[in-house]
């Protein structure tokens, strides 16, 4: 055992280990190397108290599990999170963050948003200002280059991820047995997807009606449904826009793509064009439909809970979505951690972010969470629960592929404007208001204007 630059101790990797996981996330996250501030982290008598940001779809998992299990490494350190619904955390970010006394310490920002907030000039750069807090075995090298991309903008690592989240393919494995048809694979393209769509639609208790159909996803405008279509245009080695932020998409790549994604209609369950996150997610619970493209972070509500779905582990398949001309699909979703460069408190903040997007941290998020990890050398460890296993290897094979075709939505100050552009017209043409061509002509006019 030794004593560390911040006069805690640490102890050997295989004692921790030999310790439990809890003893792993509670001390080598005090490894040498970090060099903190007198009282930077608190004392029994002036603990330092942090405010963090965040979707209230997860603060409060975070409130009453993660910050106990960090106070074992920072018990001087008081952290309150904020649960705020997702339509609202943007702008309530930004407009506390640019405010001359702002409440929150970390903000909690979606895929998208981090070139918005670091535009403002808000957030710390954690590289290169938060270099000296940084315990030397974080290994930034560790994270897969897809999710640790998300916290980046302009060459500046302003963000980690946190709770990362992949769009991929589950399947209904018992409806494919039933249509004689073997389980997909990684490797599935599309073409072979949609010959085998046709027998997918069936009946399958014998009764002359059709009760199960081959897919489901995203049809209806929103925000998210682009990113079906643009998955697809990606494994094709397509993208959204060039290098000087002019549209890219409203060419014969762009209108194939978006023409598979229609299709899929034809073989959806009736009234699938109205479909989004929660009626497709229902159709394939009930056991509806054989596939479904949908984050990924929804496989332990749809495959282990019984509670939630009719499935049961055995019968559902995760894997990255079809292969299209040039690589399997995927798209990334990543919650990353920043710190406001206002905060009185960075160095604390920064401890909770390090310890939390740490090997260690990371390990007993996924474990004792079930939330999605970023880093290699997580997804190479077996972890705790079974229904893990798989989501492990979909999640590695995912990121490969986000990281080669940039699968992800756009990242430019203006984004969240160009996904709702995007998610107008391409509402359009999906409905059959508009030809793809003329949505995405469209699209790609509007988009040109918002960015010039």
């Amino acid at each position: 055992m030794k004593q560390t630059s911040t006069g805690k101790f640490s102890v050997s990797r295989r004692a921790v280990f030999a310790a439990g996981l809890s003893a792993v996330a509670a001390i080598s996250i005090l490894a040498t190397g970090a060099s903190y501030a007198q009282d930077a982290l608190g004392t029994a008598e002036q603990p330092v108290e942090i405010r963090m940001i965040a979707n209230e779809a997860f603060a409060n998992q975070w409130q009453t599990n993660m910050v106990p299990e960090f106070n074992k490494v920072y018990p001087n350190i008081k952290v309150t999170i904020d649960g705020v619904p997702y339509a609202e955390l943007l702008a309530k970010s930004l407009l506390d963050a640019t405010g001359p006394a702002p409440t929150y310490d970390i903000i909690i920002a979606d895929d998208p948003w981090i070139p918005q907030l670091a535009s403002a000039g808000v957030l710390v750069d954690l590289k290169k200002d938060a270099a000296a807090w940084t315990s030397a075995d974080y290994d930034w090298a560790d994270f897969n280059a897809a999710p640790l991309a998300a916290g980046e903008w302009n060459g500046v690592q302003y963000g980690v991820p946190l709770r990362s989240n992949l769009l991929l393919m589950f399947t209904n494995k018992a409806l494919y047995e039933k249509a004689g048809l073997p389980a997909p694979t990684p490797e599935l393209t599309w073409e072979q997807f949609f010959q085998q769509a046709e027998k997918l639609v069936q009946d399958t208790n014998g009764d002359g009606k059709v009760d199960a159909w081959a897919v489901d996803t995203y049809f209806m405008r929103d925000a998210l449904t682009p990113t079906i279509w643009q998955t697809i245009l990606n494994s094709n080695g397509g993208a959204l826009l060039d290098a000087g932020n002019k549209p890219t998409f409203n060419n014969e790549a762009g209108v194939k793509a978006l023409q598979t994604h229609i299709d899929l209609l034809k073989y959806a369950p009736t009234g699938a064009v109205s479909h989004g996150f929660n009626e497709s997610l229902q159709a394939f619970r009930q056991g509806q439909v054989a596939s479904m493209f949908m984050w990924g972070s929804v496989f332990k509500g749809t495959a282990v809970d019984p509670s939630t779905t009719t499935l049961k582990p055995e019968q559902v398949g995760i894997q990255v979505m079809p292969v299209g001309s040039k690589s399997a699909g995927a798209h990334r979703g990543i919650w990353s951690g920043a710190i406001n460069n206002k905060s009185e408190n960075q160095q604390a903040a920064w401890a909770l972010l390090q310890w939390l997007s740490s090997k260690e941290g990371e390990v007993w998020q996924s474990n004792a969470l079930g939330v999605f990890p970023a880093r290699k050398s997580t997804l190479a460890t077996t972890p705790e629960h079974e229904w893990l296993k798989p989501v492990f290897a979909a999640l590695q094979q995912g990121y490969d592929a986000a990281g080669e075709g940039q699968m992800w939505r756009p990242r430019h100050p203006k984004s969240d404007a160009v996904q709702q552009v995007l998610a107008d017209e391409t509402a359009r043409a999906v409905a059959g208001q508009a030809t793809p061509q003329e949505a995405l002509q469209a699209a790609a006019e509007k988009i040109e204007k918002l960015l010039d």
